[in-house]
């Protein structure tokens, strides 16, 4: 019996040290996995060529930049006065290869290191879009890589989420944020072509609170600019005349709107074109185009500064009443105007919260945007057949989402 007692325990013992050496190695093999996984992290190229900026960047797992190259079409286009199509289609078909050879190379990544393409199918130009699609398409059934499938004007507040630098030669500096934002989350997307409020719950699922009804405030912001004698992209020009220029000097109309959180900027720069009109002792039947010859620098300057203080505060009014009302953990501002100072400056003084501003090198169009925003879900970001992908110039967000 004892002999029996002790052949039970001895495979007890035999049991154990089995059953802790399997364990040793499982933490051990958890340990090595999770190290890999850091040193391996998954690495999105992203391509955006929606409008006017021919860009592409490589960010790894949704927060940590490796390059980002943007070729601008300013030049270009300034002498027009605004964006040419054609002209910035034929331009982009130059750039679009040379653009992604640099990013890649910058990143110091080769094809292998790629674990998926993310392209802007939506809105913007037909043309520019198409170019963009076509080079994403091509390269992801030439190297076998997944496709996402992104949206240009959700992908603007993704800018915010890139906290890390991990480029080779991080230059230029970037001021990135110091964590990435938090759900429920409150963004601002203000560009040359959007304007929207909008409440995220979680990546994917969101709700358009509301959005311009005629003129995206970018867009006014340019056609201000021209009427009294700035220089295209207006944004910047307005922003640096205010300056010397009194934003009290003009009382400008703020639209009345239907929905609690649209906006409207048609009336504000009927406002401008009238009185400057009134200004130079012309009626309303004299050509705007004629007015930047007649207006002196001071009542240039006055009208920039009085403009913009009125069409931020537009926007913040709107912002701090959704703030109130869904009491957001996070508030982000995104999009071309999310450059402007005198945005940010309000929107610190009316929230009494942290606001989340990407670097102004990415609140215009770029391609860091759209690699972060295929790395967040799977639903967010899911793939699409490179043979069937199409562009869609004209879908809007809460489009997007239903579909």
């Amino acid at each position: 019996m004892k002999g029996l007692a002790g052949g039970a325990n001895a495979a007890k013992v035999r049991l154990y040290v089995f059953f802790y050496t399997v364990m040793l190695f499982w933490s051990k093999f958890s340990a090595l996995c999770t190290l890999l996984c850091y040193n391996n992290p998954m690495k999105i190229l992203g391509i955006e060529s929606s409008c006017d900026e021919t860009a592409a960047a490589v960010v790894a797992d949704g927060r940590r930049l490796l390059s980002s190259v943007v070729h601008s079409q300013i030049d270009i286009h300034a002498q027009y006065g605004g964006v040419v199509p054609e002209v910035a289609a034929r331009s982009h078909i130059e750039m679009i290869t040379p653009v992604i050879d640099r990013a890649l190379a910058e990143a110091a990544c080769s094809w292998d290191e790629i674990d998926g393409i993310a392209v802007t199918y939506a809105p913007g130009l037909v043309g520019s879009l198409l170019v963009g699609t076509l080079a994403a398409r091509t390269l992801a059934l030439m190297h076998k890589k997944p496709l996402y499938a992104i949206h240009h004007v959700e992908a603007h507040v993704y800018a915010n989420f890139v906290v890390e630098d991990g480029r080779p030669k991080p230059e230029p500096a970037l001021a990135l944020p110091a964590a990435q934002p938090s759900f429920p989350m409150l963004a601002l997307i203000v560009s040359g072509g959007h304007s929207q409020l909008v409440l995220f719950r979680a990546h994917g699922d969101y709700t358009l609170l509301g959005q311009t009804q005629d003129d995206a405030v970018g867009e006014a912001f340019d056609k201000v600019a021209k009427i009294i004698g700035l220089p295209y992209p207006g944004g910047p020009a307005i922003a640096a005349a205010a300056m010397q220029g009194d934003p009290q000097r003009y009382a400008l109309p703020k639209a009345r709107m239907q929905g609690q959180y649209d906006f409207s900027f048609s009336g504000l720069k009927t406002a401008v074109l009238r009185r400057m009109q009134a200004e130079v002792g012309k009626d309303t039947s004299f050509p705007s185009h004629e007015l930047p010859a007649l207006v002196t620098l001071q009542q240039r300057h006055d009208m920039a500064a009085s403009f913009q203080r009125v069409a931020v505060e537009t926007l913040v009014d709107k912002t701090v009443l959704a703030y109130e009302h869904y009491a957001p953990r996070s508030v982000v501002i995104a999009g071309g105007v999310a450059a402007n100072q005198e945005l940010r400056c309000q929107l610190r003084t009316a929230l009494p919260c942290s606001i989340s501003y990407a670097p102004m090198a990415f609140c215009t169009d770029n391609a860091v945007m759209i690699a972060t925003r295929a790395t967040t879900t799977p639903k967010a970001g899911r793939t699409v057949d490179p043979y069937q992908l199409e562009v869609q110039p004209s879908l809007s967000m809460r489009e997007a989402v239903l579909g």
